[in-house]
């Protein structure tokens, strides 16, 4: 589904709204709706998510994931694995917060404050939210609980410059 045709719309409305003013009226609703396209395809695809879940939970044996591909949104529909896990869920596990440095290029960390922004949460929780999710989906049979995820065996942590210890907290 191209969400170019609705954040086009809702340019259009915006334009056309201010042409009840006067030029400079015009120019700024024209600037503010080109600013905001990256914003109006992130609450587009929250939207999308979110009636995916709904659309999962009523349908019990699939679930339904939304993801973008460019400016296009995805939808994927998956059976569920026919045999429950053994495994606690995401929802059981309880315990201590830990905490944990994460170091993310800083386009993806300005991203990924404002996904956090347009739902309304920090950075830490949005966060924890989608690792929470991306867990969900791997014990649900995306990879499978336990699984380990591929990996890239040509790096290393001093090609990364990441370590197995936290930075934050020597020992």
């Amino acid at each position: 589904m191209d969400l170019d045709k609705y954040t086009a719309r809702l340019r259009a409305d915006l334009v056309a709204a201010a042409a009840l003013g006067d030029e400079k009226t015009q120019a700024t609703a024209a600037a503010l709706a080109a600013a905001v396209e990256s914003s109006q395809r992130l609450v587009l695809l929250s939207a999308l998510s979110d009636m995916a879940t709904e659309v999962g939970a009523a349908l019990g044996d699939r679930t339904v994931h939304v993801s973008m591909d460019g400016t296009d949104a995805t939808v994927d529909v998956r059976k569920n694995p026919a045999a429950e896990s053994e495994h606690p869920t995401i929802e059981d596990m309880t315990g201590d917060i830990s905490r944990v440095t994460l170091r993310l290029v800083e386009q993806v960390k300005a991203r990924a404050e404002e996904a956090a922004a347009q739902s309304g949460q920090s950075l830490n929780s949005w966060m924890s939210g989608v690792v929470s999710g991306a867990l969900r989906d791997q014990m649900r049979g995306y990879g499978g609980y336990g699984s380990s995820p591929k990996r890239d065996t040509g790096s290393s942590a001093r090609d990364t410059g990441s370590s197995s210890r936290d930075t934050d907290n020597p020992a």
